[in-house]
């Protein structure tokens, strides 16, 4: 065994790539072998369709698909898909979405749907003839994108604004258009991309042709043309509130108090960064996992969610809680650039059952859906901060990854799990307390 380089390996037959990895990193490379092909499908047209979704396939990974229940939104019933491998995130939204939807459920509001693409060029020349040239041009530019979004289009979408900004304080020469785009249903990705990359190709041509530049002035250099990730105004808020004493419960005896203590709780996020990270981590447990099951891109969702959260010059919290009147109230705004057609969403069976499942949303319910998912995870986790504590629950599900780790069996597992109702779990005590048991 010795790890080496490779030249060709993308024109390799998928066996032969196989081959060669287990030949070169593993002792066992038959055993290696067998391992991935296990998790072939055994429908070949499915796995073809698995094996084309990304380059240099050689077999699936599995996450556990979810699902969470009794969730009323905006007085209409949904259960929830969520792909994700992190014990106890799936048990606590659903515990959340059971104590709301006996409060009245959870209610959303789209606050904007607008998408970002950038062009982004250095231009050396006077100003003022620069930003009339961009406004003499504004025409021209829709009209050599039509063939792109007129089908955008007939379904209420297309290109808002183009926008000269001045970004010369920053590096010298940089100017960018900044355009805005609504996409409807898409996601929108290849959608603004094409259109960005037309309308870099008219500024060009068209500076090229106007009498008034100078030749230096005619020269704009495009540096690139990409659609942002950021898209603070495409954004989705969520809530719930009550009465403070509709609060109480099994493990709420003293509503008030709870109330007074997760409030605080959500301002340290606010202020604090440190805390915040991991406060809006919990969110996004609740959100990636609904967001990779429907196929979205969740990388760009995080990187657009964290930037929002420093929006204001500091980190902070994505969630806001207050106590006033007599009157519980806890919300999110979350920036969700979605799609429920195109991508993955037509061609992922198991995407499709999720949709299914969500009863075929447009890209606006399913903002919903997902700011929902986030609230009811951040709500299950600062509720357990504040009252029993995060690892209770978490390692009693913690608890069952370990035994099956050590292979347990269903004897094992009886006692472990009752030896640890009233003991406190970590990985060295389950262990400990199996070899004793096989002794």
């Amino acid at each position: 065994m010795k790890a080496g380089n490779i030249n060709g390996f993308s024109k390799l037959s998928k066996r032969d790539k196989i081959n060669w990895i287990a030949q070169t990193y593993f002792s066992n490379p038959e055993d290696v072998v067998e391992l991935i092909e296990q998790y072939w499908n055994s429908d070949e047209e499915l796995q073809k369709l698995h094996d084309e979704f990304i380059e240099n396939t050689i077999t699936n990974f599995y996450l556990p698909f979810g699902v969470a229940p009794n969730f009323l939104i905006n007085d209409k019933w949904y259960t929830i898909p969520m792909v994700i491998e992190e014990s106890s995130v799936v048990a606590a939204a659903s515990k959340a979405a059971k104590f709301w939807s006996e409060r009245g459920g959870f209610k959303t509001t789209i606050l904007g749907t607008e998408k970002i693409g950038q062009v982004h060029f250095i231009y050396k020349g006077d100003k003022q003839k620069l930003e009339e040239f961009i406004a003499n041009t504004q025409q021209a530019f829709l009209d050599d994108t039509f063939s792109i979004t007129q089908n955008m289009q007939k379904r209420g979408g297309g290109i808002q604004k183009i926008e000269l900004r001045d970004k010369t304080a920053d590096i010298p020469n940089y100017y960018q258009l900044h355009v805005t785009f609504e996409t409807v249903d898409s996601m929108g990705a290849n959608f603004i991309n094409s259109c960005l990359e037309q309308i870099a190709s008219t500024l060009k041509a068209k500076a090229i042709a106007n009498i008034t530049f100078t030749e230096e002035e005619k020269q704009i250099d495009v540096v690139m043309s990409i659609l942002s990730n950021y898209v603070p105004n495409c954004v989705v808020r969520a809530e719930v509130s009550c009465p403070v004493e509709d609060l109480k419960s099994a493990d709420i005896k003293d509503p008030i108090l709870f109330a007074e203590k997760f409030v605080q709780a959500v301002r340290i996020a606010e202020v604090e960064p440190f805390r915040a990270v991991t406060h809006n981590k919990g969110v996004m447990n609740g959100v990636d996992a609904v967001v990779v099951a429907t196929g979205n891109d969740f990388r760009a969702i995080e990187a657009g969610v964290h930037a929002y959260a420093a929006r204001n010059g500091q980190y902070s919290s994505l969630s806001h809680a207050s106590l006033e009147n007599g009157i519980f109230k806890f919300w999110i705004d979350l920036p969700l650039a979605l799609g429920t057609v195109g991508g993955l969403t037509s061609l992922h069976p198991m995407v499709k059952v999720a949709l299914q499942m969500l009863q075929k949303p447009s890209a606006t319910e399913l903002m919903q859906v997902i700011a929902v998912a986030g609230i009811a995870q951040n709500f299950a986790a600062v509720k357990s901060l504040t009252t029993t504590g995060i690892q209770q629950g978490h390692m009693k599900m913690h608890l069952m990854n370990i035994l099956n780790q050590f292979k347990a069996t269903d004897a094992e597992r009886v006692k472990v799990v009752a030896h640890f109702e009233k003991h406190v779990v970590s990985h060295s005590a389950v262990v400990e307390l199996l070899e004793s048991l096989r002794k």
